[in-house]
């Protein structure tokens, strides 16, 4: 158990770095262009993650279209938006807003899907949005674009996880993959064809190869993870992402967050685990996401036997998730 606790460890760290690339490329490549090779890097790199008795050239076939295409065109949309906020803010205030993804889920189940929600839960939103303040301060801080673009992709990260609830059981991996590297592709080629595109050199190649293979590796990391622990063992590794936020933003990017925000670091990661927890004394499991923006959604009883395999069927491709 501990062997898998401490690869998805490495895997959480692996995913930061690939953000901290990202935001190193900031300034130098149009986020079309980032968005464009991370993901063609990733895709290529998870190619190799084929689940067993799924073919590539398959994909398209779907069972629920409309619904496939909602959950890639949301996670087009977040990875835009989430390059765009780790290309202008420090990544401590990123991580804080984008790990209100799973507070916003319970918003969004309460109005869509007609959940109850306890006590327990509606404080756990109460504190995450208490700690986000303690972090961006509005009204005594600078604000900026990319702080609404986090939280943007908080929020579609929120409407992601409520789409994936009525597809992970009926379309495959290779499929949900296959459709979000192909709209991603598209889109985020032309956008970088209609903006100033310039063609990266050897050392933003480089880098952007960096990117993907990190993503892939972490996400490799992940579904070996899964093999040595159980998922709702493994699943509050992923908050370890706000401690090397603040590492990796204070060693490259010179960003110290000051006692305040720390504090609310710990607030938002505090009332991320309660919701989890509460997910599961309510459900009975929290299914683990290896390749959502946040990883984490709650699963019912009939879902466990996907959450042995990770939810292999719900996508993270890319620090920008494929950006997700």
């Amino acid at each position: 158990m501990t062997n898998g606790i401490l690869l998805a460890l490495i895997a959480y760290a692996s995913y930061s770095c690939s953000d901290a690339v990202v935001k190193s490329l900031g300034g130098q490549l149009t986020v079309f262009e980032i968005g464009f090779f991370s993901m063609l890097f990733a895709g290529f790199f998870l190619l190799f993650s084929r689940p067993a008795g799924e073919r590539w050239r398959d994909f398209w076939r779907t069972k629920r279209p409309w619904a496939v295409q909602a959950r890639a065109w949301t996670g087009i949309a977040s990875g835009v938006l989430s390059v765009y906020a780790f290309t202008t803010i420090p990544l401590a205030e990123v991580y804080a807003l984008i790990f209100l993804a799973p507070l916003c889920v319970t918003i969004l189940s309460t109005v869509i899907l007609k959940e109850k929600v306890g006590p327990w839960r509606w404080l756990a939103v109460v504190a995450g949005f208490a700690g986000v303040m303690l972090v961006v301060r509005p009204g005594f801080r600078e604000l900026h674009l990319g702080h609404l673009a986090a939280f943007g992709v908080a929020f579609l990260a929120a409407a992601s996880v409520i789409l994936m609830r009525s597809l992970a059981a009926q379309e495959k991996r290779t499929t949900m993959l296959g459709v979000l590297i192909g709209y991603g592709l598209f889109f985020n080629g032309i956008g970088a064809a209609v903006t100033s595109f310039s063609l990266p050199d050897l050392r933003q190649l480089a880098w952007l190869v960096l990117a993907g293979a990190f993503t892939a590796g972490g996400q490799l990391l992940q579904l070996l993870a899964v093999k040595y622990a159980p998922a709702n063992w493994i699943a509050p590794t992923h908050y370890s992402q706000i401690v090397w936020a603040v590492i990796l933003g204070a060693l490259f990017f010179r960003e110290y967050p000051d006692s305040l925000s720390l504090v609310g670091l710990a607030v938002v990661g505090g009332s991320g685990l309660l919701t989890m927890v509460r997910e599961e004394a309510r459900l009975g499991t929290v299914r683990w996401n290896p390749f959502s923006r946040t990883r984490l959604e709650p699963a019912t009883h009939a879902g466990c036997a996907a959450t042995a395999t990770a939810d292999m069927r719900a996508l993270r491709i890319g620090s920008v998730s494929l950006r997700r």
